[in-house]
């Protein structure tokens, strides 16, 4: 199904016809093309084969199952392409390299992910790339940070520890008026709440992993953005740097998209009750998620996202490592685990920085009842 029939449909029906391929014997599940390698019917075809990208080759290129979820996801995204990795750190290693080259200089916000300033701060200086940390919350700092061979804006919004809000317009306009590409993860909101792309960032990219999987059992990433572009960066970064995306997690991910709008729903309905249980509990100081009207970003929240997500964080009243490890510890229906974004809930101590000694509890509330959930939080915060 060509993918410029999806300009005109939304979210939901995207996300069930976008891409797909009914000639199948009438299948309503893509077909799983489990392989490495595509031949061709002439030495004429194999020959020209580099002339027509969008051939069947190989699938380090491309292929059929892949190209499916890729089409889905571009169309969510309002962007021409997308480019499915391996993990999400492929992908945004792969939008920084695209952007940014020897001798370029970066502005990354502090919000970003943790391997992802450490790609920008430790590893990208051995190839001459140089990286300013900002809070993406004040445009000035964002201003002052620019040099004159600054190439790219790295965004994060919202944050996933304590949910920065960036405008992400602004910061468009000021990287355009100055020549500067911009990227974006959107891996918090998803684009059920959040279309970076229509608000002018150049790269959007995932961590399929989270939401978009949604099912805690598949490894992935993907960069959005224009035709050219995102073409420019498979034959550069996909074929030669090689972290493609495994065709059966593709075939999991188109899976996973088909219920993605009513998973975010759950989410945000059942976060948001969280978020203001917690905010009214004795014992609890801070809580931090950007559906409630006390964050500090909430009117920039309403004006680019139409909601919040299932990830909030919370600092408790009680400070001892040992209460806050008990807490997470003695919940019965979150587990503890680094990930977030799929149907388990989970809860986990953190630190702002390495040496904080402020402790706060960041929790991915999925799928279960809610009241459960929060008779389980009121419960351990009361034995704390």
């Amino acid at each position: 199904m060509p993918q410029d029939e999806t300009h005109d449909w939304e979210f939901e029906t995207i996300c069930q016809h976008a891409g797909e391929d009914y000639s199948h014997l009438g299948a309503v599940v893509p077909p799983l093309f489990q392989n490495s390698l595509f031949t061709y019917k002439s030495a004429e075809q194999f020959h020209s084969r580099i002339q027509n990208w969008e051939s069947w080759d190989y699938t380090r290129v491309n292929n059929p199952t892949l190209e499916v979820a890729q089409q889905k996801i571009a169309g969510l995204e309002r962007t021409e392409l997308c480019r499915l990795t391996g993990s999400g750190m492929a992908a945004i290693s792969a939008a920084v390299m695209n952007a940014a080259h020897a001798g370029d200089h970066v502005i990354c916000t502090t919000a970003a992910y943790g391997p992802t300033i450490a790609l920008l701060r430790d590893y990208l200086p051995q190839f001459g790339v140089q990286t300013t940390f900002v809070d993406g919350t004040d445009l000035d700092q964002i201003e002052h940070a620019i040099q004159p061979n600054t190439k790219l804006i790295y965004m994060e919004t919202p944050g996933t520890f304590f949910f920065d809000i960036q405008d992400i317009e602004a910061i468009c306009s000021l990287a355009r008026s100055r020549g500067i590409l911009t990227a974006l993860d959107n891996s918090c909101a998803t684009p059920y709440f959040q279309k970076p792309a229509t608000l002018g960032v150049d790269y959007v990219v995932h961590t399929v992993t989270k939401y978009l999987g949604g099912h805690s059992d598949v490894v992935a990433g993907a960069v959005c953005g224009s035709r050219d572009r995102i073409r420019d960066l498979i034959w550069k970064e996909g074929l030669i740097l090689g972290a493609v995306c495994d065709p059966f997690a593709g075939w999991l991910i188109t899976r996973s998209l088909r219920t993605l709008a009513l998973r975010m729903e759950r989410h945000q309905s059942s976060a948001l009750q969280v978020a203001k249980m917690l905010a009214s509990h004795p014992k609890v100081e801070r809580v931090y998620y950007p559906g409630l009207e006390s964050h500090p970003g909430y009117a920039i929240v309403k004006k680019q996202m139409t909601g919040t997500s299932g990830l909030l964080s919370f600092t408790p009243k009680f400070q001892q490592k040992e209460k806050v490890f008990q807490f997470c510890e003695n919940l019965r229906l979150f587990q503890i685990g680094c990930s977030w974004g799929g149907h388990e809930s989970l809860a986990i101590p953190v630190t702002a920085e390495p040496r904080s000694t402020q402790w706060h509890v960041r929790m991915s509330i999925g799928l279960e009842n809610v009241n459960d959930l929060m008779t389980d939080i009121c419960e351990q915060l009361d034995r704390c």
